[in-house]
Formats: structure tokens, C-alpha cells, sequence
């Protein structure tokens, strides 16, 4: 079993190897307190859905207009009008409300979410993110609503895998790319390592597959681990 993060103490997981995207989804869906309003990104964040368990209380809104949205439709459930903000067929749960586009920023903006969970292309050990575009010149902006997201939910949990294709670290000393938004970020969920980020710099809640030292030894940012009683 995939432990939580409320544990004090570093947790290294080396029965096993780094952790697959629903695994990931998974594991970011038990780290959502029962009740708590959230926003879920366009791509992998939104597989979060499919993995809170009946009875979570989780209301899940969407950026283009529905509170309440349940997990991705399946063969004959899709309604072409239900949509999620990645245009992915998805359900609506008992008490299911839809609202102006416009509403949905204005509740983004004005505090009401309690966790956003957002992909990246970079964080940084402080917490800021980097995830609308990567500065080439061939590559098509995209902030979307995630300025939005990332400076109004109170936490800030970001989804994505640790390196690159080419074996370089998303988690860096400082972001390289363009900003969203500074020193938004709480946690970061990755496939090897789930990190607690912000001014006090980078905190390794547990890793998976690879122990702390080798991990440590993989990432330009500095990271320290979490020590408990």
C-alpha cells in the first residue's frame, strides 16, 4: 500500500519501482482532506478524479463551468455536452451545478477552491511554478486558467513526472522557464519522490524506487529530508 503524507518521517519505498500515472493520481487522491473543493488540471491531473474514493466528499470544479463533476465517462455514459476544461468526456454527481464561465474564474480567483492540482514543466524549490510554456520559439503558449488556479486555491499540489526525457530534473534551484506564478506551489507528487516546497526550500516526504541519497544525487535543487520524533 501507498502510504500518505502525514507521516513526519521520510518514507523510502524500495520494494518497488518509481510510480505509474494512475498510481500517481492515486496517491495525490488520498492527500485531499474529506469536503475540500478542488480544481483539476488539464491532462494527467485530471485521472485524480477517477481514484477519490465513494463517500470522499470531494467537490471537483471545472475551470469551464461545473461543480460536482464525477470521474471520466466510460462507453455509454459519454454526454457530448459534459465536458471537463480538457474536453474529456466526464459524469456529474448527485448535485451536479453548472454556471457562466466567467462564475468559475471568479470563484478560481476569489479563494473559494481549497486545492488545485496543476501539471508543470518546472517548480522550484521554493515554490514557484513554471507550466504555460517552455520560452521556444516553436512552442504555443498556454496558460489557460492556471494563473488563475495557482494564485487563488489555498494549497497548490503539482502532478508530474520528476525528469524529462532526457534525464533532466523538473525540480530546479530556480525556474528557467516563464512564471505562473511565485512561491505558489505546496507539494509536489512526482513518480519518484513527493516533496513539501516553499520558502524553507525542497523536503522529501518519501521517494519510491530510489533511496533519498540517490535521489539527492540526481537533482541540482538541494533537498533535505523529512525528519520526525
Amino acid at each position: 500500500m501507498i502510504p500518505t503524507t502525514s507521516q513526519s518521517a521520510l518514507v523510502e519505498n524500495l520494494d518497488r519501482g518509481p510510480l505509474g500515472k494512475h498510481e500517481l493520481a492515486a496517491r495525490i487522491a488520498r492527500d485531499i482532506p474529506h469536503g475540500s473543493f478542488v480544481n483539476l488540471g488539464i491532462g494527467q491531473p485530471t485521472l485524480v478524479a477517477d481514484h477519490l474514493p465513494e463517500g470522499a466528499g470531494v467537490v471537483l470544479h471545472t475551470e469551464n463551468g461545473m461543480l460536482n463533476m464525477g470521474p471520466a465517462a466510460e462507453e455509454g455514459q459519454v454526454d457530448p455536452d459534459l465536458i471537463n476544461a480538457g474536453k474529456i468526456p466526464v459524469t456529474e454527481l448527485p448535485g451536479a451545478a453548472y454556471f457562466h464561465h466567467a462564475d468559475s474564474f471568479a470563484m478560481m480567483r476569489g479563494g473559494h477552491l481549497d486545492i488545485c492540482v496543476l501539471g508543470a514543466f518546472q517548480v522550484s524549490a521554493a515554490g514557484d511554478l513554471a507550466n504555460w510554456h517552455t520560452g521556444a520559439p516553436d512552442a504555443i503558449p498556454a496558460v489557460g486558467g492556471a494563473m488563475d488556479l495557482a494564485i487563488g486555491a489555498k494549497r497548490v499540489f503539482v502532478m508530474m513526472t520528476l525528469f524529462t526525457k532526457k534525464g533532466v530534473a523538473k525540480l530546479v534551484p530556480e525556474c528557467t522557464y516563464p512564471l505562473t506564478g511565485l512561491g505558489c506551489v505546496d507539494r509536489v507528487y512526482t513518480d519518484f519522490a513527493t516533496f513539501q516546497v516553499g520558502p524553507g526550500g525542497a523536503v522529501v516526504l518519501e521517494t519510491f524506487g530510489i533511496t533519498y541519497d540517490d535521489l539527492a544525487q540526481r537533482l541540482e535543487a538541494p533537498v533535505s529530508r523529512a525528519d520526525g520524533p
